[in-house]
């Protein structure tokens, strides 16, 4: 009995504070009798045109998605950039490794003269600039990728992973793999 007062009580609360919310919650909401007898039943109304093909719907809607803006909206960070680069240079490295390889095992049928000789005479024959940019090209990527591996090994190891050694480290592996590219160069 206390609790039928505490409801009817609120319920007049709720009519004089918003009287136009409850019509319409009254007016809007099913009564028992309607759901019972099924003509409560929320419908959608179906297109008088014949369903095409669904590809093609699909097609349409990726066409009227919002393109993600991507790299576009962030700001460049030594994280990110640090992760690509050293991918890059895995890449790099290892498709020279795999090109040279394959060409070295392809020279006896091919008439290629690869064997190491014929290599270190045409090397020494190069230009000193031409010396020094070739074993640049090769000492960056490899003093680079071998660095930030030492590094990724201490983070294996639990070390470093606040923001500023992070951030730290990632330029202290770019310095350092100038630094060792350079001297690789020119000795």
């Amino acid at each position: 009995m206390n609790s039928q007062k505490a409801v009817q009580q609120s319920l007049r609360r709720f009519a004089v504070q918003q009287p136009y919310a409850m019509r319409w919650s009254l007016m809007n909401s099913a009564s028992p009798a309607a759901v019972a007898l099924g003509r409560n039943v929320q419908k959608r109304h179906t297109s008088t045109s014949r369903p095409s093909d669904p590809t093609k719907i699909l097609a349409q809607q990726r066409l009227n998605r919002p393109v993600s803006p991507h790299l576009s909206i962030y700001r460049p960070q030594i994280t990110w950039i640090g992760s690509a680069s050293n991918r890059i240079a895995g890449i790099i490295l290892s498709g020279g490794l795999y090109l040279f390889s394959t060409a070295y095992l392809a020279s006896p049928l091919l008439g290629w003269h690869l064997e190491s000789a014929s290599v270190a005479a045409a090397f020494g024959a190069l230009p000193l600039l031409a010396k020094v940019a070739l074993k640049g090209t090769v000492a960056f990527p490899f003093a680079y990728h071998s660095l930030n591996g030492l590094r990724h090994l201490m983070w294996d190891a639990g070390r470093g992973f606040t923001n500023q050694q992070v951030i730290k480290t990632g330029w202290t592996v770019v310095g350092l793999s100038a630094v060792s590219a350079l001297l690789l160069a020119f000795l």
